[in-house]
Order: structure tokens, then C-alpha cells, then sequence
């Protein structure tokens, strides 16, 4: 298939364009690239890329493709209150946009990513499914409730869009996050031989490789259509749910000499829910989640120590100092619009 990847240049978009390759698609990537030079490790797969914001992509750019993969987003919590407007427009009307020009342009298939912090404030006793009610907190996650909601509307027998809630992602990737909780654990202990918890350590959170998310996705752009058209599927396995707490053993049990400390009247983090990731392998037999967080750790601390990791080197990768260094240096307005755009590359 002919496929086109927003976001391609970023974290979990890095790591796909190759696994796509291998299955042997044809892939052009479509990106902003606010984190280039944000470099990790081994380099991206490179391919022809549209170097565009994705509130500005008309039919004309989406023509002759085969599907549309949407990552492309302000990617995470603190990120998205930075402006909430902001948010909202990129994350919700941006993507409702895309589905609707690669509606326009004849594209069948429109695969987005969602995530499971559209359920929120869940607590973390129940074991949530696809069927539950969303409980967002977050600007971030209300915009991933929004798009589901928006895009599914424009679903019929030419245009069939699917949303992948993807648990909280980790793993080593060439455009590196430290700002997602278990790679941030791994570098901080890494790093400064200390981790700092600023909750209690209770909250739970579903766990997915960035490898897994991509696998899934290959998955669903290979599905019979009617496996998973106008379908919404957790994205992870459910025997990886973990509570904070749980993972910070994880790390002190790679990373040698490392010490943790609970910051005084530290309470629970409100995001807090586990999720059932059984619908996805229901529909899509041929898919399994393959990587645990424990052997995620054990990746991130060899890929750490192999590429000499500095303290330094991992603040590099925390989106949201990178995002104001872009407001601050004029590269972008407070709109988070490139002062000057290039079409393609």
C-alpha cells in the first residue's frame, strides 16, 4: 500500500516508517518536524516527506494514497496546557480535518491515534474496555475524545476510519521522549543515580512498546475491512498495567546504584485506570503484544549506557522545553505555525 504518516519525524512515527517498510509499504512521511536534530541512537528510515502543518493539508496533498496514519499531535499532558486553545486546534480540529480531506481525496482508510487517556480519572480497580465511559482530565485527552467522536461521523462504505488507544508508550526510538513515564524513570536513574516520585506511587498506568504500537497499526492498515472499520481498539496487553510504584522496582533492579526517593506529601496522580486489550487480538488474530516493560528497561538502560546518555543530552528530550525554545527563538508563533515553511523535503 501507498501510505502516508503524519508525525512521521517524532517519536512513535520514527520507529513505524521502518516497520512499515519491512512489511513492504510504500511510505511518505508528513510533519512539522519540530523535533528535528532531536536525534537518538541509531538514525530514522529515511523517506520522501511533506514538510507541512496538518491544519493546512488539502485533498491535493492526500491524493493517490491508500490509507492515512495520523500520529501527528501535541503529544502529551503538560504539552497540551502549555495553551489549550492550541490543543484543541492541532489535536481535535487539525485531525478531524485530515479525515475529512483524506475523505475528500479518495483515501479508504484512516487509521488514528487515540489513547487511553481518554479514560482518565478511572480509578484503578476496574479493568477497562472499549465500551467504557470516557473520563478525561487533560486538554490532550478531551481532544482524543472529540476526534473519536468527530471522525467517526464521516465512516461509509468508501472511507473507513479506525482509532487506536494507544496505552502510554516507552521504548527506545530515534526521536527519544523523556517525558513519558518509564523512559523517563530509566534516564533519571541513569543519569543522576536518583529518581525523585512526585506521587505516591499508586496510580496505575497500561504499558504498550512503541514497537507494539507500530506492529499494531500494521495490523489494522493489513486487516479485512470489516475486521475493523468504524472501530476503537486499546492498543497494549492487558497483563501490562502497572502501578508507579511497580516500575520504579523495575528500574532499581537494572540501572545499578540507584536510589529512590518519594517526595514528601507526595499524593496519588487523578490519572489513574488500567485497561482490557483483548478486542484488538479478538479481531485481529494475528496480532500479539510482544515486548514486557521489564524487558523495555532492560533496552532503554543498554541503549543508554551503549550511546553514553547524559543528563544534559536526556532534558533534550522532554517535549515541552523544546516547544518554548521554538516560541522563544521566534521559529514558530504562538499559534505553534512555522514562521516559514518549506513544501516539501
Amino acid at each position: 500500500m501507498r501510505v502516508l504518516v503524519t508525525g512521521h519525524d517524532g517519536y512513535i512515527g520514527s520507529v513505524m516508517v521502518g516497520v512499515l517498510q519491512r512489511a513492504g509499504h510504500t511510505v511518505t512521511g508528513l510533519d512539522t518536524y519540530f523535533y528535528e536534530g532531536c536525534d537518538f541512537g541509531d538514525a530514522a528510515p529515511v523517506v520522501p516527506s511533506i514538510r507541512k502543518d496538518i491544519r493546512d493539508v488539502t485533498p491535493a496533498d492526500l491524493k493517490g494514497f491508500d490509507a492515512v496514519i495520523h500520529l501527528a499531535a501535541l503529544s502529551n499532558d503538560p504539552l497540551g496546557c502549555l495553551d489549550e486553545s492550541c490543543t484543541y486546534d492541532i489535536n481535535h480540529l487539525g485531525s478531524v480535518s485530515i479525515a475529512q480531506a483524506a475523505k475528500d481525496a479518495g483515501v479508504p482508510r484512516y487509521l488514528f491515534a487515540s489513547s487511553c487517556s481518554l479514560y482518565g480519572a478511572a480509578g484503578g480497580d476496574a479493568m477497562l474496555d472499549e465500551t467504557a465511559a470516557f473520563n478525561p482530565i487533560t486538554a490532550y485527552g478531551t481532544s482524543k475524545v472529540l476526534v473519536e467522536q468527530d471522525v467517526a461521523k464521516l465512516a461509509d462504505e468508501n472511507f473507513s476510519p479506525t482509532f487506536l488507544r494507544n496505552a502510554t508508550a516507552f521504548g527506545a526510538s530515534p526521536r527519544l521522549r523523556a517525558d513519558i513515564v518509564v523512559n523517563n524513570l530509566v534516564g533519571v536513574a541513569y543519569t543522576t543515580g536518583e529518581i525523585l516520585i512526585q506521587s505516591d506511587g499508586t496510580p496505575w498506568r497500561p504499558l504498550v512498546h512503541v514497537q507494539d504500537i507500530s506492529r499494531a497499526f500494521l495490523a489494522v492498515l493489513e486487516a479485512p475491512r470489516e475486521a475493523i472499520h468504524n472501530q476503537a481498539f486499546n492498543v497494549g496487553s492487558s497483563d501490562e498495567n502497572y502501578q508507579i510504584r511497580d516500575i520504579v522496582t523495575m528500574v532499581q533492579e537494572v540501572v545499578p546504584g540507584c536510589s529512590v526517593r518519594y517526595q514528601e506529601g507526595g499524593g496519588p496522580d487523578p490519572r489513574c485506570y488500567r485497561v482490557r486489550c483483548d478486542k484488538i487480538g479478538a479481531h485481529l488474530p494475528g496480532f500479539r503484544t510482544e515486548w514486557t516493560v521489564r524487558r523495555g528497561v532492560e533496552e532503554l538502560y543498554t541503549a543508554f549506557v551503549r550511546h553514553g546518555l547524559t543528563r544534559e543530552m536526556f532534558a533534550n528530550y522532554v517535549r515541552l522545553p523544546r516547544i518554548q525554545s521554538l516560541l522563544g527563538s521566534g521559529q514558530v508563533d504562538a499559534a505553534l505555525r512555522r514562521r516559514a515553511t518549506v513544501d516539501a523535503v
